[in-house]
């Protein structure tokens, strides 16, 4: 089996884990190579512990899913909020991406209610062609071939929805999805509660297991429906039968500014 190298771009240290992480533990179990990149340090998360004290425990989260799944995880200093799509930026995204040479990137769509989201996403959609050119930001050897883009799962519809192109089973390793967003102390059981308003529900950390237990029902209810236009792609990958049983996936759609390809070829980089 040929490898490949898989980039994942999210905003802030977590978005990579909620929207690709079953499918990376897939990944990493047929050898592939993986790294997630964070474009902020995530400083802003946090309704009580703001500044570098944030920071550091979330770089801290993060090296934490690193080992876990066993994949390079980074973080810019950019302050969290702070992202624009201004040229130092883009640069700075231009030689994290021709340093890796990856050949499949993912990352948020440019619609999207956080600034920071719709940035990434823009900030990558400007590197897609520049990056093959050699005197944008010639310091960095451009990339020799244009890698697949595509974008994870929102909820989304203003000003078009989602539309998957590709959608991976992750039932068999909820588990261990769980396990990865349960390092995100800060965020899943703090701060995500807490601005959302159900701080409420959360289990004490004095019962780790319930906190499980919890976080994995609270995760099934934010993943894209395993049904509809989703149970039609899954079950032209699975059959009827698997499809028909999938509670838990991951959803992916093919950017137009990427390399692209058939659904046949596209099938072949994605785990079962």
């Amino acid at each position: 089996m040929e490898k490949y190298k898989y980039m994942v771009i999210g905003a802030h240290p977590d978005d990579c884990d909620f929207r690709f992480s079953g499918t990376a533990f897939k990944l990493k179990a047929q050898g592939h190579e993986i790294m997630y990149l964070s474009m902020t340090n995530g400083c802003s998360g946090h309704h009580l512990t703001p500044g570098p004290a944030m920071t550091a425990r979330r770089y801290a989260e993060a090296q934490a899913v690193a080992k876990l799944i066993g994949i390079t995880y980074k973080l810019t200093d950019i302050p969290d909020g702070a992202l624009t799509t201004d040229l130092r930026y883009r640069d700075l995204l231009m030689r994290e991406i021709r340093a890796f040479e990856p050949d499949l990137i993912f990352t948020h769509r440019p619609y999207d209610y956080h600034p920071d989201h719709r940035n990434t996403g823009t900030l990558v959609m400007d590197c897609s062609y520049l990056m093959r050119v050699p005197y944008v930001v010639p310091d960095s050897p451009p990339l020799k071939k244009t890698p697949y883009i595509f974008y994870t799962y929102d909820h989304f519809t203003f000003p078009g929805p989602f539309v998957p192109d590709m959608v991976v089973s992750v039932d068999d390793v909820m588990d261990k999805k769980t396990v990865v967003l349960d390092c995100h102390v800060s965020q899943v059981y703090e701060w995500l509660p807490w601005v959302g308003g159900y701080a409420e529900e959360v289990p004490p950390e004095s019962d780790p297991k319930g906190r499980f237990r919890w976080l994995k029902t609270k995760l099934l209810d934010r993943k894209p429906d395993a049904s509809g236009k989703y149970r039609e792609i899954l079950e032209k990958r699975y059959g009827a039968e698997i499809a028909s049983k999938t509670n838990s996936c991951e959803a992916f759609q093919l950017c137009e500014y990427g390399a692209q390809l058939s659904y046949e070829e596209m099938e072949k980089l994605f785990p079962l």
